[in-house]
């Protein structure tokens, strides 16, 4: 059922309940009390009728229907049509679930349309048929009591990111991979409530402007100073993590300093290695070339019958490698 609880106070008092939507308006009016009406997910149909029963603005009542509002305040001649970003963190999933809240706020009336699990509207319904002083008050308090409630519901969701947050400092330096994924996607959650949050502290102020001084201005300026601080611990978030992109970006980068430092370390020594082997391959072949081409032993080869022929060709391969060696070792290749 899309009509969670409907109901008519008079004076703070629960009156007997409507039978139907049809005959709340006009119940209201007879009763001279005030009427809140509970929705979740209604139909076009359920909407439109309370609508036409309450005279709501038609602007507003399409917004309503359609969703994906931003947190704002609309002020119109005869109600106010207020959307909220209530949010809850699912532990399970370690995620903030940002849902969608809009309240009209008319002379006798209050209807509340819920797009989500929170906030929990029934737990600020008993509050306040428990206080009948405050909820005497009119729709105003109704307002209040519901700003108040989503604006408590988000001391969990600090809660569960703030705990997140310590967490992704000790990954940071624990040299984990996946941190940078984790960083920029609590980010974007971060983000996502921060838009919900900031609009908050001018719409309080907005709603309070003309509210007489009092028990329920007081409410007012109480729920306005925790929405305010909510806003800077959000905000405080945001620039926490993103330092914390800066560090990872430059704990990367020092590790992949280290790691080219080590592959050009490698790199050297390994070039060392070859030019060594390669100094001496080519002063053992300067010997072996020699030795090769007078052990081919050709009939047309003078120096064989010269008597001076063998020490020559050793005294050839000594002075070749004795060469070498000294070039190969003024280069620093030996």
């Amino acid at each position: 059922m899309s009509v969670i609880d409907t109901a008519v106070y008079v004076d703070g008092e629960r009156t007997p309940d409507p039978p139907s939507l049809d005959v709340v308006a006009e119940l209201t009016r007879e009763r001279g009390g005030m009427a809140w009406i509970g929705l979740y997910r209604p139909t076009p149909d359920e909407l439109a009728g309370v609508a036409d029963e309450f005279a709501l603005n038609a602007t507003a009542v399409e917004d309503a229907h359609h969703g994906h509002q931003r947190s704002k305040l609309d002020r119109h001649s005869d109600d106010d049509f207020v959307v909220l970003k209530p949010a809850r963190y699912l532990d399970a999933d370690e995620r903030v679930d940002i849902g969608e809240l809009h309240v009209f706020v008319a002379a006798d009336a209050v209807i509340t349309v819920r797009h989500a699990e929170s906030p929990d509207l029934a737990a600020v319904r008993r509050r306040l048929e428990v206080d009948r002083e405050l909820l005497a008050l009119g729709p105003r308090a109704v307002l209040y009591a519901i700003l108040d409630q989503v604006v408590d519901e988000y001391a969990p969701v600090l809660a569960g990111l703030e705990n997140d947050i310590d967490e992704i400092e000790d990954e940071l330096f624990a040299g984990d991979d996946a941190v940078s994924r984790r960083i920029y996607e609590l980010s974007r959650e971060v983000i996502e409530l921060q838009r919900a949050v900031h609009p908050l502290a001018g719409i309080i102020r907005t709603v309070a402007v003309g509210v007489p001084d009092g028990r329920l201005r007081d409410a007012f300026a109480d729920v306005l100073d925790h929405a305010i601080r909510v806003g800077e611990r959000v905000d405080t978030f945001r620039a926490v993590l993103q330092n914390a992109l800066q560090v990872n970006a430059t704990l990367v980068t020092q590790r992949q300093n280290a790691e080219m430092r080590a592959l050009s370390e490698a790199s050297l020594v390994q070039s060392n290695e070859v030019r060594k082997i390669s100094s001496w391959a080519a002063i053992l072949f300067a010997p072996t070339l020699v030795g090769t081409i007078y052990g081919m032993n050709f009939t047309v080869m003078p120096e064989l019958d010269e008597p001076w022929g063998y020490p020559a060709a050793l005294a050839a391969m000594l002075a070749t490698s004795v060469g070498l060696f000294a070039i190969f070792r003024a280069r620093r290749w030996l």
